[in-house]
């Protein structure tokens, strides 16, 4: 079986009375763009540092393609880090900010050139060498300090939040472009977020953390539609609570009620079910509208609808009586005292 690109074991990290990390293992394979997910102070950034180096555990090991790095420094290990500040040197041009890991490690000036010069075309900056940091564009700094991490070929490449200082469209077009960056270097990122949405955009496979433990560790897709805990369901995305199951917003249909005997229940030929509520709020959102429906049941839920025509119906109002439909495939449990998902 081949070596992991990173793989640790019973991680421990404490800072005084604080575990940071709580013994977590992972198996991060070649290749793969890997994202670990979570909310403030759930450990994410410090198992990233952690692989870097740039923290030496309290317990447990971390390798890197089969060779135990616990010991080592950061400049020992294959790993290059982009930080969400970058980091730019802005004394020094585009192309010299590039060179400077290579000219550390004395790689002669001819080379050097040459590979900073691939490195900037990977990220389409090929054109603006002689420029200072300050003359770029946010998103133009991101692909200079992607660049000057790539030009060092490290076998792993760590993102400690690099889009969370772009505004929400720069931020989403380098969301794919730094998917595509990574698909031509076809090396490994390790991606650290609190964003839910660019984790699920990003990634072959999500860690969620929470107080230094592993939630789950999956597809986004695994992830989104089978969460394995309740912080899960609740982090990642809105989940419905419909008596015991759970309903995505997104799965749920909302209409006029069909008649005045309508009531809960299902359709057990289609698998369908549906309940009677009381639209609570209504928001607008452009592409969706953003339904609460307090349910006769006692269940308030939330119902995402696409904006299909050009205005809302008039059942869609604050205080209208409304049916809602949802298919059984699309339900899900979460059993309140699951175990967290350790990996692997």
């Amino acid at each position: 079986m081949p070596a992991s690109a990173v793989r640790i074991r019973d991680l421990r990290k404490t800072f005084g009375a604080v575990e940071a990390v709580a013994g977590i293992g992972l198996d991060i394979g070649d290749g793969e763009f890997f994202s670990m997910l979570g909310p403030s102070g759930s450990g994410k950034t410090t198992v990233l540092r952690l692989i870097a180096g740039f923290e030496r555990p309290t317990a447990g090991t971390v390798e890197l393609g089969g060779r135990d790095v616990t010991g080592l420094p950061p400049f020992e290990r294959d790993v290059n880090t982009v930080f969400q500040d970058y980091a730019l040197f802005p004394h020094l041009d585009v192309l010299r900010n590039v060179e400077y890991g290579l000219k550390v490690r004395r790689v002669p000036r001819a080379r050097r050139r040459e590979r900073a010069l691939e490195a900037l075309r990977g990220v389409r900056l090929d054109g603006l060498e002689a420029r200072r940091p300050a003359e770029l564009s946010g998103g133009q700094r991101q692909r200079v300090a992607l660049a000057r991490a790539l030009v060092n070929e490290p076998r792993v490449l760590l993102l400690d939040e690099p889009l969370g200082a772009l505004d929400l469209r720069l931020r989403e077009e380098m969301q794919v472009e730094l998917k595509a960056i990574q698909r031509r270097a076809g090396i490994t990122f390790v991606f650290v977020t609190h964003d839910q949405q660019e984790a699920l955009t990003l990634s072959d496979r999500v860690a969620v953390l929470d107080r230094g433990r592993i939630e789950q560790v999956g597809t986004p897709a695994e992830v989104y539609e089978h969460p394995a805990t309740p912080f899960v369901a609740g982090f990642v995305g809105t989940t419905n609570r419909i008596g015991g199951v759970c309903v995505r917003p997104e799965k749920i249909r909302v209409a006029a009620p069909a008649g005045a005997g309508d009531g809960p229940g299902d359709d057990g030929r289609r698998g369908e079910r549906h309940a009677l509520g009381t639209v609570a709020e209504v928001a607008y959102a452009g592409a969706v509208t953003r339904l609460v429906v307090d349910l006769e049941s006692g269940d308030r839920v939330v119902a995402l609808q696409q904006n299909l025509g050009t205005s809302s119906d008039a059942m869609r109002h604050r205080g209208a009586r409304v049916r809602i439909t949802w298919h059984a495939a699309h339900e899900f449990q979460v059993d309140a005292g699951s175990a967290r998902a350790h990996a692997p």
